[in-house]
């Protein structure tokens, strides 16, 4: 028994490197969650030197793959994104010359060992040989020669911050644009034109910054639009990967577009600023690092300049700007703890309020079936958060293997039919 231990202990740490000698020959293949950020990053990472490919694989075979090698009782984003992986290994011809690269949020969520559950499942379709890296800021593994430097942290920093202002002009627009595709011809535009800045060494630094997204701003304000008739005005909150990747919700956000709804995603700087935050609170509710929560207002103060230029650029334009983070943490207060902060915690709460507030009243949870803190901190709250705002119409949409994609839109349909009818009331009340 204790030699069986022993071997099981010793081929935990025996798995393949991704080294330093490998970042000019090898492909880091990527999974696709938000297109926008995800092409960004994907020029970034090449100007840095690196070989990279975000993985665009969709369809049944991704969940047929994942099903084979992943416990089906295992969150939902964890079978999909090793099932993408293998799904694209099984049609590549350069096996000996890819990297698989996934992120770990060290958290207690289950997120946190999805790197053991790849490396498992890859040994057993065969792939056991192709090394992984783990994309972490908790240390988890020190050994890989993908480094996360701080000039990287940066330069990544950058390409959230154009990504999630992108994510909010394309939405602003979209449902309402006069002339079709319009929308997205400028979105692909702004994405090409920052990719070449990164190739050329620019676009990276906080006056260039500033200089392209208030640009961006002047393109996406001569956009002409229609605003002469309502329409139903849907937010999607919900776990990270669910809520944004379109492998996850089935294409959530063309849906709605497709029937004609306004929609509100948050942008990932949320996600970000709620992470840092919450190294703070580790100090000032749980008494753990203190050193930790002190770099930790460093970067809060670094991501509230990034976001301070995404909010002053929309002042002289047709669009609202989204709130400051501080004002969305607040809103959780009185509805559900700061402490509470395993998976999407309270920023999940937090974001279906600022939603609400901003007249964004009809709310998608999107959640993995069975994942514990967002079914707490999404479907626990709800009831609260309709009795402060009594016109939130919020429904919880569910993603696993077993869901259909029809009783998913069937489901969001009956809640567009609710925003629709309460429309035509305002109208009617206004006459």
């Amino acid at each position: 028994m204790a030699e069986l231990k022993k071997d099981s202990y010793e081929e935990d740490f025996n798995y393949p490197r991704f080294t330093e000698a490998m970042v000019k020959t090898h492909t880091i293949l990527i999974p696709s969650m938000l297109p926008i950020h995800m092409a960004l990053f994907e020029s970034l990472l090449c100007q840095t030197g690196y070989k990279v490919e975000i993985m665009k694989n969709e369809g049944p075979d991704v969940v047929t793959e994942g099903l084979k090698y992943v416990h089906n009782d295992t969150c939902y984003p964890a079978l999909l994104v090793i099932g993408q992986f293998i799904d694209n290994l099984n049609h590549r011809n350069d096996l000996d010359k890819v990297v698989l690269l996934i992120t770990q949020t060290g958290g207690g969520c289950r997120a946190s060992n999805y790197l053991h559950l790849l490396r498992k499942a890859l040994k057993k379709a065969g792939y056991g040989y192709i090394p992984v890296v783990s994309l972490n800021t908790s240390n988890l593994e020190k050994d890989s020669g993908f480094k996360i430097t701080l000039p990287l942290i940066l330069n990544l920093s950058s390409a959230i911050t154009y990504a999630d202002e992108l994510m909010y002009l394309r939405n602003k627009c979209q449902t309402y644009e006069i002339n079709k595709g319009e929308t997205k011809k400028l979105t692909d535009y702004w994405i090409k034109k920052i990719s070449d800045q990164y190739a050329k060494g620019k676009g990276r630094k906080y006056k260039d910054i500033k200089k392209n997204i208030r640009e961006m701003v002047k393109d996406f304000d001569n956009i002409p639009l229609d605003l002469s008739h309502k329409k139903p005005k849907v937010g999607i909150v919900g776990e990270i990967y669910i809520k944004y990747a379109s492998l996850g919700n089935n294409h959530l956000e063309d849906f709605l577009v497709g029937q004609d709804a306004e929609v509100n995603v948050p942008g990932l700087y949320g996600f970000l600023l709620y992470s840092v935050y919450n190294t703070i609170y580790d100090y000032e509710i749980y008494g753990k690092n203190k050193k930790s929560a002190f770099f930790a207002k460093l970067i809060l103060w670094f991501f509230r300049r990034r976001e301070k230029i995404m909010i002053e650029s929309m002042k002289n334009s047709k669009f609202t700007p989204m709130n400051y983070f501080s004002h969305t943490k607040d809103l959780s207060e009185g509805v559900l703890h700061h402490g509470t902060k395993m998976g999407e915690g309270w920023l999940l709460t937090a974001e279906m309020m600022e939603l609400t507030e901003e007249g964004y009243e009809n709310i998608i949870c999107a959640q993995p079936f069975g994942c514990l803190p967002n079914h707490i901190c999404g479907k626990g709250v709800m009831k609260k958060i309709k009795s402060i705002h009594k016109n939130a119409n919020i429904v919880a949409i569910d993603y696993d293997p077993s869901a259909t994609k029809v009783n998913q839109e069937n489901r969001i349909k009956l809640m567009l039919a609710i925003a629709r009818e309460r429309i035509k009331d305002d109208e009617k009340a206004e006459l």
